[in-house]
């Protein structure tokens, strides 16, 4: 019997929902965004653990960007994708969307690249199956995942890994 040797990106998505409430904002009602990293934080482990069926630590969050804010009493989707599994770490993508309660128009308000480290039971770092990407968005994230720690790994900032 062959052993699978990849997952593929759409195995291990994961989305976490929220509510803003009013001890998650500043003193205008606006969500804090240290808040808002930890529950992609949250979202990206959980994704980062299905793909390896390991325990996973967070190793860095690169590229946090905030779009838009969002207020107290808005529902906030955080999805979280694999792009690319490398020895032992993973990149995942995290994309945060708020939208009103009432209306159901979604909007970003964040994204970010994190990477994860996989531990086996006695919390060593430990080999992660391959990532396969099959849509043309996971193909150009598998490609951009590589760049991003080529520059990292130069002492670039990923965020200008394309002017490289």
């Amino acid at each position: 019997m062959k052993k699978t040797i990849y997952k593929e990106a759409s195995a291990s998505v994961t989305i976490k929902t929220e509510v803003v409430c009013p001890n998650d904002t500043n003193p205008m009602g606006i969500l804090q965004g240290g808040r808002l990293v930890e529950w992609m934080d949250i979202a990206a482990a959980v994704c980062a653990q299905t793909h390896a069926d390991q325990i996973c630590v967070t190793a860095s969050i690169n590229e946090v960007t905030f779009k838009a804010a969002a207020y107290s009493g808005d529902i906030i989707t955080i999805r979280a994708t694999i792009t690319r599994a490398f020895n032992s770490s993973m990149e995942l993508l995290v994309e945060a969307h708020a939208r009103k309660v009432l209306k159901p128009k979604k909007y970003l308000i964040s994204k970010a690249y994190f990477t994860f480290v996989a531990l086996d039971k006695k919390g060593k770092v430990t080999k992660v199956m391959s990532v396969k990407p099959v849509t043309a968005a996971e193909k150009a994230e598998y490609e951009g995942a590589l760049i991003r720690r080529e520059a990292i790994a130069a002492g670039k900032p990923s965020n200008q890994a394309a002017l490289v």
